[in-house]
């Protein structure tokens, strides 16, 4: 397995919207594309990854809320088919690292994705798990969590950002 590397803020590749992914192309090359974005998730200390997050375009995101890194699961070609409710919870991004906010997200959802083997399912979430979901499939509609702040909160979390990205490049 090999360690991708994530990109960080303001990367342009972020502001992309991911393209669907062709049936053809899930395969072992693709499963293991897969392998390596859960390693480098890991590594990272995250919980979900999106595949533009590594510089793929691709409608592609993987996710474990899990202590234990038990609970993998891959969602390909996802997309949240019902929503409900609405809640305001604090949300980080390893592509933003140092910094969180609060985002307003639905409280429930319901999505319908594609996993590695071909097979589509459809999933109901909330809690942790609906949240990362939505924060990553905004991923691959070129959407950060940054985007779903007033611009006076924007400003402020991307001032503490710049600064710890400038601390970070002086160690």
């Amino acid at each position: 397995m090999a360690k991708l590397t994530v990109l960080k803020y303001p990367h342009p590749f972020l502001k992309q919207k991911a393209n669907p992914v062709a049936t053809e192309a899930i395969n072992d090359d693709l499963r293991q594309l897969i392998a390596d974005m859960f390693e480098t998730m890991y590594a990272e200390h995250g919980g979900g990854l999106a595949a533009t997050q590594v510089g793929l375009n691709m409608r592609l995101f993987i996710m474990d809320g899990s202590e234990n890194k038990d609970q993998k699961f891959v969602a390909i070609n996802p997309k949240i088919i019902e929503r409900k409710g609405e809640v305001d919870d604090e949300e980080g991004c390893l592509s933003f690292p140092g910094v969180s906010a609060k985002v307003k997200r639905s409280e429930w959802v319901k999505m319908s994705a594609v996993n590695e083997f071909g097979e589509a399912y459809e999933m109901e979430c909330d809690g942790y798990h609906g949240r990362c979901i939505q924060h990553e499939i905004d991923h691959l509609d070129g959407v950060t969590y940054f985007d779903h702040l007033s611009p006076l909160k924007r400003k402020m979390i991307e001032k503490k950002y710049k600064k710890l990205m400038q601390e970070n490049e002086g160690s």
